[in-house]
């Protein structure tokens, strides 16, 4: 699509929430989506270097702002695991911070104007490319932030109740041995549960937060920036509360891989 060519509303939409693409095979399953790798590897080697330039400057004494911020952060995670989470937390509590600060910056993209990053893309390459800066509206990155989640809740039933006794609660919990075809049933509809909740509800959120952001963009230029503010300032509590859902699902789950049936 040339720079600078006119598009209808519909074809707006369409070039708005088609990704950069770049495919490894035949087949659509190894189709990339460039943008959403770029972004959220960028996003989260920032969150790292800030991470570690706030560990290196971290003082006993009269901490700055910046190191008040991260402690109160990190304390209210930490409080927030705490009362969910009923094992030793030496891994969980930062796998919260991680999960909950990656996620809420991949969300705070959704803020930047919809037009500003084809805008850049296109005054580099010289063509108007696809680009989409939201990773959380792409549903690929969700199912691999839940699937991640899948494989610990996995590993943790297995550290904590061993082989033997895993094998031993599918079988039995929670109608007993002689009902086990319908105790497997039941336990592989809910652990399937798990992570397509996780990913979908942060996928919906963020995707549909997306598209109406892009459909304030077809409203003439007087209302754009009324509505868009209206909703920009909403979407912020929706932004920071996907975040935390997300976080506090992934400690109850781990929690419960490790409860008794």
């Amino acid at each position: 699509m040339a720079a600078g060519e006119l598009l209808t509303s519909s074809e707006y939409v369409k070039h708005h929430l088609h990704h950069w693409q770049i495919s490894l095979g035949d087949s659509a399953f190894w189709t990339l989506n460039v943008d959403t790798l770029i972004v959220s590897a960028a996003l989260g080697v920032i969150f790292l270097a800030l991470m570690y330039i706030g560990a290196r400057k971290a003082t006993s004494g009269v901490p700055g702002k910046f190191q008040n911020g991260v402690e109160a952060i990190c304390e209210w995670i930490d409080n927030s695991v705490a009362s969910t989470y009923q094992h030793k937390r030496d891994f969980v509590t930062p796998l919260a911070i991680t999960i909950f600060i990656w996620v809420l910056l991949m969300n705070f993209m959704d803020l930047i104007p919809v037009d500003l990053a084809g805008w850049l893309i296109a005054t580099i390459s010289g063509n108007d490319a696809y680009f989409r800066i939201v990773p959380t509206a792409d549903a690929n990155l969700t199912f691999a932030l839940s699937i991640s989640v899948f494989l610990l809740i996995i590993f943790y039933n297995l550290k904590s109740k061993g082989a033997f006794g895993l094998t031993k609660e599918l079988f039995s919990a929670p109608f007993g041995i002689w009902m086990f075809p319908l105790n497997i049933a039941f336990r592989l509809i809910d652990e399937i549960v798990k992570p397509l909740s996780l990913s979908l509800r942060l996928y919906g959120n963020l995707f549909a937060g997306e598209l109406i952001f892009i459909l304030i963009a077809l409203l003439p230029w007087w209302i754009q920036w009324t509505l868009g503010g209206l909703w920009a300032i909403f979407h912020i509590l929706v932004i920071v509360i996907q975040a935390f859902v997300f976080m506090m699902l992934t400690v109850v789950y781990l929690n419960l891989a490790q409860d008794d049936h």
